[in-house]
């Protein structure tokens, strides 16, 4: 009997509504997985105080920096995917399939070692208050011990993404985050088990999904389906993969140093800007949802066409993506920008934790709709096999220009704010550049401005 396609052809039928259609489990997906990741430092910000709360919420640039590469290249295996898939060329889907799920394996492995020899050395480089380091090397060895997890969980969601299927991702992270809520709740407020049980619980729901996308992948037609058998690395397969990966592996780090080198400047403020800062970092979360669901629409939107050979698809489906990103990230920065107080509030009730995330917001939140253009011209670069664009435009603004700025500046006016601002000036930066660089593959390639 053959088995029913959950992929999703995007070669055809209407374009904002293939887009959209996309685009909403993806959202609703980040959602969830956002807000798992803001119930981790609500529980712990009342359960276990500030201390607490300032070495989890101060995670994400250190944990992306290490993930961030990895998953980059798992973004570059789901091009290749898309492609093939895009273009009906089944064996070379199976190939490409197989080999990104080996190289999963050897990066979790990778992963796991790297990062519990490195993570005191890397908070140490943060500048990590004294205080808080014991609490913040627990949270972060423990959530490395879960990196073959992770990895994993990125690969295959990434695969059935590259083919249409952004709803099964989203049910397994629905019932990944309402299982990280409770184990929180469990390990933390009832058996008082501490910041390690935090990074645990993770691990486990985590694990959890990733078991759901290989029971889902093993079931799915022969055209993609996964073997124990089949796995191992295809040469021509692996080329492709590191050639559309590496860039975006070096991108997602290059960015995650940079807010490592903001961090380290945050943290020497003082535990109160960790906290506050670290706080808001989480609600800044949801400004990024329509952000990175777009994002990723482009990339899996351009390659699907791209292999399929339909360049005026490509152009109409771009222009849709980068305009309804951009108008819903603001909207989402408006909003946090005038509820940030309450919002803050729900996390820690320290006047002064809560001023510093006041702080940070009211700086950035109106600028989200620039990030928003800048990710979205990321993935149709990414789409179109140039990942090489977006790794090099973000390198100079986000990494160069950022840390520049800062280094310079904080010397001269040792003020938090004069760190906050890095970000909308070189999310300003970027867009300009990028504009620049769809204009000139615009006049080589496609016209984006033709109208639909």
């Amino acid at each position: 009997m053959k088995k029913k396609s959950s992929a999703v052809l995007m070669t055809e039928g209407s374009i904002w509504k293939t887009i959209i259609a996309f685009a909403l489990p993806l959202f609703i997906g980040n959602f969830f997985q956002q807000l798992y990741n803001t119930a981790d430092s609500l529980i712990v910000g009342n359960f276990l105080g500030s201390e607490a709360l300032a070495a989890v919420s101060s995670s994400g640039s250190i944990i992306f920096l290490l993930v961030g590469f990895f998953n980059g290249i798992a973004m570059g295996a789901g091009v290749v995917v898309a492609r093939y898939f895009g273009a009906r060329d089944f064996g070379k889907l199976q190939r490409a399939i197989h080999t990104t799920i080996t190289f999963g394996l050897v990066a979790g492995v990778l992963l796991t070692v790297i990062g519990v020899i490195l993570t005191p050395q890397l908070l140490l480089w943060m500048d990590t208050p004294a205080e808080v380091l014991p609490n913040s090397i627990l949270y972060f060895r423990i959530y490395f011990m879960g990196s073959m997890a992770f990895v994993l969980y990125n690969v295959f969601v990434g695969i059935l993404q590259s083919l249409g299927d952004s709803t099964h991702p989203l049910q397994y992270l629905i019932i990944s985050s309402i299982i990280n809520v409770i184990l929180d709740l469990l390990f933390v407020a009832v058996f008082k088990l501490g910041v390690g049980s935090v990074a645990f619980a993770t691990i486990i729901s985590q694990f959890i999904s990733a078991v759901l996308c290989v029971i889902r992948l093993a079931h799915s037609p022969e055209e993609y389906r996964i073997s124990v058998r089949r796995l191992g690395f295809d040469p021509f397969m692996l080329k492709q993969v590191i050639g559309n990966g590496l860039p975006a592996g070096m991108q997602n780090s290059i960015i995650s140093f940079a807010n490592i080198i903001v961090q380290s400047n945050i943290n020497a403020f003082g535990k109160a800007a960790m906290a506050g800062c670290g706080s808001y970092s989480k609600i800044e979360g949801f400004g990024f949802l329509p952000i990175t669901c777009f994002a990723m629409a482009m990339t899996t939107f351009v390659s699907q066409n791209l292999g399929a050979g339909k360049f005026d698809r490509i152009k109409k489906g771009a222009r849709f993506g980068i305009l309804c990103s951009m108008t819903m990230a603001e909207l989402v920065g408006v909003i946090i920008y005038i509820l940030i107080p309450v919002l803050l509030a729900g996390f820690n009730r320290d006047p002064e934790v809560i001023r510093f995330g006041i702080a940070q917001a009211r700086t950035v939140t109106l600028f989200y709709c620039l990030l928003a253009f800048s990710h979205c011209a990321a993935g149709i670069f990414r789409g179109l096999g140039k990942a090489v664009v977006p790794m090099i435009v973000m390198l100079c603004c986000w990494c160069v220009i950022r840390i520049t700025y800062i280094t310079l500046t904080v010397r001269i006016i040792p003020v938090i704010n004069v760190i906050f601002w890095a970000y909308p000036l070189t999310w300003t930066l970027s867009s300009i550049c990028f504009v620049i660089s769809l204009w000139k593959a615009v006049k080589k390639n496609f016209d984006l401005t033709r109208s639909a």
